[in-house]
């Protein structure tokens, strides 16, 4: 089957699609090595994985290690989240000691306790908005934006009725002290790259 019949055989499916037949639409289609994608809103977005990204995903990866086992750190992994198709591949996830996987063998939104976001130039409204929406409303304790291009971050802490009540932004060299929260430690941000 070539990638015209695939968007034919889209095109004459009636009804709203699930996220799952949107994934299985994206593996029957060539996206591109090193691009990173995700569905936000039933839109489908395709960002490339940048060195500088990597860098700071690498970054905060390797300082969560010392609070959390390797099996609880996850990159670019769906997760799905509330609101309409909301099927995530966030850059830095952190679950609770006990997440347990879905009747599907997938991670619950409720099992994340820390998400960390690095801006890419394309999808940077992602992170600001409907996906810092869905976070506050699946109530996922931390969220961290890191933007490479401003050589800032910003934190969001207490999410409540679908908002977060805490935020801080600093830039890049200042720490985000994040004990006391359920992440209990502070990231150190001087080795975050800028584009």
């Amino acid at each position: 089957m070539t990638v015209l019949d695939d968007r034919i055989e889209m095109a004459e499916i009636s009804g709203e699609p699930t996220l799952d037949t949107m994934f299985e639409w994206l593996e029957k289609m060539p996206v591109p090595e090193g691009f990173k994608v995700e569905i936000v809103g039933g839109n489908i977005f395709m960002s490339p994985q940048r060195r500088t990204r990597w860098r700071i995903i690498f970054n905060i990866l390797r300082q969560l290690c010392a609070q959390y086992p390797e099996e609880r750190l996850l990159s670019d992994v769906r997760v799905d989240f509330p609101g309409h198709l909301n099927g995530f591949a966030a850059d830095v996830v952190a679950l609770v000691e006990s997440f347990e996987p879905d009747d599907k063998g997938r991670l619950r939104y409720q099992d994340v306790e820390f998400v960390a976001e690095v801006i890419s130039k394309g999808t940077a409204r992602n992170d600001y908005e409907p996906k810092k929406a869905a976070y506050a409303a699946a109530e996922v304790p931390v969220y961290l934006i890191v933007d490479p291009y401003t050589g800032r971050w910003r934190l969001h802490t207490q999410p409540k009725d679908g908002e977060y009540q805490g935020e801080v932004s600093f830039g890049f060299g200042d720490e985000v002290d994040l004990t006391g929260t359920s992440v209990d430690l502070v990231l150190k941000t001087d080795e975050f790259p800028r584009d």
